[in-house]
């Protein structure tokens, strides 16, 4: 069994009942947010880039609860010099195995930068945890290998994000959708400002419509079980 629950724009917690994953952690200045970042105990957090909406609060996270976080290797080269002891970098391509699980980082056509400045290349994160297989496509546009993606994993779960100017609109999120096969998605990166306000009903209708694909669309704080 694994519970998805979604804490707001692209941060979820992903939980076996044993081992607990945090994704994009960003609740400090997250109006969209479900819950404090103190509340959060994770024994590893997983970064698909560094832009501020997803690395908030990653780092005071990880130096109070010690946990394992993993992301590309020139954010992990810096949450290293910043202290953090329990950070591992691999590249596009790479897996690492952890407590419960692995990811893999994939591509993501999207720019990425720390606060700090760092620069890497952004990242999609195919998650295999608690029996399942969990895609969060991390900030994107739509492009063409997705299609390979999705037939190189058997996809349970699909994070997309739909809310357009910073990353796909609901048109081409739904493209992606029909290129991945995943047999749910849950839409995130949306609504959390007023520039990425989108109808996510009419997204869930047309997904529905065109593609064996399950839509569910969660507000934050609410958990999706596998």
């Amino acid at each position: 069994m694994t519970d998805i629950r979604f804490l707001g724009h692209a941060t979820f917690e992903l939980n076996d009942g044993s081992n607990s994953v945090l994704i994009d952690p960003f609740l400090t200045g997250n109006p969209a947010a479900a819950v404090s970042a103190d509340e959060l105990s994770p024994d590893v957090i997983l970064l698909t880039h560094g832009h501020g909406d997803h690395f908030a609060d990653l780092v005071p996270i990880a130096k109070r609860t010690g946990a394992t976080v993993i992301t590309m290797l020139e954010i992990a080269d810096e949450l290293t010099g910043d202290g953090l002891a329990n950070v591992i970098g691999p590249n596009i391509g790479g897996s690492v195995d952890f407590p419960g699980g692995s990811v893999k980082l994939v591509p993501a056509w999207h720019s990425s930068s720390t606060p700090k400045g760092t620069v890497s290349t952004a990242t999609g994160l195919i998650v295999r945890f608690g029996g399942a297989t969990i895609y969060h496509l991390g900030d994107t546009a739509l492009f063409g290998d997705m299609e390979l993606i999705g037939r190189r994993h058997e996809i349970d779960v699909a994070l997309v994000p739909i809310g357009g100017f910073f990353t796909m609109d609901p048109d081409d999120a739904a493209e992606s959708v029909r290129l991945i096969g995943p047999r749910a998605v849950i839409p995130c990166h949306y609504n959390t400002f007023p520039v990425i306000e989108v109808d996510v009903e009419a997204f869930k209708a047309e997904v529905e419509a065109n593609t064996a694909s399950t839509v569910i669309v969660l507000e934050p704080g609410e958990t999706h079980t596998l």
